[in-house]
């Protein structure tokens, strides 16, 4: 008996939010989601051995380790920079290239491409960096104000970190739903890049950046004729970076603009073949496959480990846990992200009078917004270029920072799990391919939203 439900978009009726994406689409997410949730697994152990480590009765050599300058002679182009500066501005500069692919990406060819079904996840990011900063805002102006410049510390999501989590409490939950988060977390590197680059650039000049034009544009003059000879891209790149971290902004910026240079479409050819075969992959994919594992498995791991490391050694805890800041962050991901995230989208289903995908249901959306919650590389990024590597104040930060995005995946943890068991029976049904061709029935007879 076929006990298959028609799908929303067969009948008449309200538009669908969180639908399932298309078979290309659906496994382009999962080999990101693989890598991503490998990657989050390494991220928590390298801040598990940075805690460990500083709070050990070794930690001055923690310490040490992250002040050693490697290239002391490198003042001229302002790079006489410590182990910790190298992780943060350096490495992390490979983790905002792939962000840029991925925007870029997301954009021409993924689910943002479609304004309906943009509008969706980029509300929601909207939402979910406001409320953060509001509630930030609120809880320091209430103390006096002395914190206010680290607003936007709560406002990032960790896309490595929570989906590390979400593949262990919610292996069956919908594919919709998952790229929803992904696709979240994207728009939330945008906006976060953003306020970098214009609220947290200190000291700017702007002869650097114009001269970083050049080796960007020779770049990507190279990437456009599908030339990927990294004896040339890569000197390219270094330059870029060399010239943006000169300029004052953040150097992690010249990684986005050198991803955003890279072509998306692949050969149009190459959707000849078997009905939803996939084209054949542009160098932005390309680089991006190439890239991620080195950014999930190496850089972010190694920012972590050398961000993490925040000692409670003879810390008073009643002066940490009463700071202002940390109460701020700590409200700021664990309250804002979900009413952000959760409020907005129930405004816009309400407002557009749309209705959630019926594989879906709010107690997912919220577990997703708890979820969103997690945030770790980019929010303790903000705080160093708010409060300065080592200071008081970024001790504080990086306290809260753990605190918050541990309450959130384990509130996360206990509504996600329960519904993850409801999408079992679910799961083994998308799996049915009945004609053999190697594509889900799902994904041939219930197209997704037009």
């Amino acid at each position: 008996m076929n006990t298959r439900r028609p799908h929303p978009d067969r009948r008449p009726g309200p538009r669908r939010l969180l639908t399932r994406t298309s078979w290309p689409e659906a496994r382009f997410l999962a080999d990101v989601l693989r890598t991503e949730t490998v990657g989050g697994g390494l991220l928590l152990l390298g801040a598990l051995a940075a805690l460990v480590w500083a709070n050990s009765p070794w930690s001055a050599s923690y310490t040490a380790l992250g002040g050693y300058v490697p290239w002391p002679g490198g003042a001229a182009l302002h790079l006489d920079l410590p182990l910790a500066t190298w992780a943060a501005d350096g490495l992390l500069a490979i983790f905002f290239f792939v962000v840029g692919l991925e925007l870029k990406r997301e954009f021409v060819a993924g689910e943002l491409r479609d304004p309906r079904r943009a509008v969706l996840p980029v509300v929601a990011a909207v939402g979910g960096m406001v409320a953060p900063a509001l509630i930030y805002v609120a809880v320091n102006l209430a103390a006096g104000g002395a914190g206010l410049r680290g607003w936007a510390i709560p406002t990032a999501t960790d896309i490595a970190f929570a989906l590390a989590v979400l593949a262990v409490i919610g292996s069956h939950l919908p594919q919709g739903l998952r790229a929803f988060l992904l696709t979240l977390a994207v728009v939330d590197d945008l906006l976060a890049i953003t306020i970098i680059a214009v609220f947290y650039t200190a000291d700017f000049n702007p002869v650097p950046l114009l001269a970083a034009l050049l080796p960007i544009a020779a770049f990507a003059a190279l990437v456009q004729r599908r030339r990927t000879w990294w004896w040339a891209l890569i000197p390219l790149a270094v330059t870029a970076w060399t010239l943006v971290h000169a300029s004052g902004v953040h150097a992690t910026v010249a990684g986005v603009l050198l991803g955003f240079t890279v072509p998306v479409l692949g050969d149009p050819r190459g959707t000849r073949g078997r009905p939803g075969q996939r084209a054949h992959p542009g160098l932005a994919e390309h680089l991006e496959h190439r890239w991620r594992p080195v950014s999930a498995g190496f850089a972010v791991p190694v920012f972590a480990f050398f961000a993490a490391g925040v000692s409670l050694r003879g810390a008073d805890l009643g002066t940490v846990v009463t700071d202002p800041i940390v109460l701020g962050v700590v409200a700021g991901l664990v309250l804002g992200k979900t009413i952000g995230i959760f409020g907005s989208t129930y405004l816009l289903a309400r407002f557009t009078r749309a209705r959630l995908d019926d594989d879906i249901t709010w107690p997912d959306l919220l577990g997703v917004a708890l979820l969103a919650g997690v945030g770790f590389t980019v929010s303790l990024l903000i705080g160093e270029l708010a409060f300065g590597t080592g200071s008081a104040a970024d001790d504080h930060v990086k306290t809260a920072v753990l605190a918050g995005s541990l309450l959130s995946a384990t509130l996360a943890a206990v509504v996600l799990s329960r519904r993850n068991r409801a999408y079992r029976a679910i799961a083994e049904r998308d799996r049915i391919d009945a004609d053999g061709d190697g594509i889900p029935d799902v994904y041939q007879h219930r197209p997704v939203e037009r």
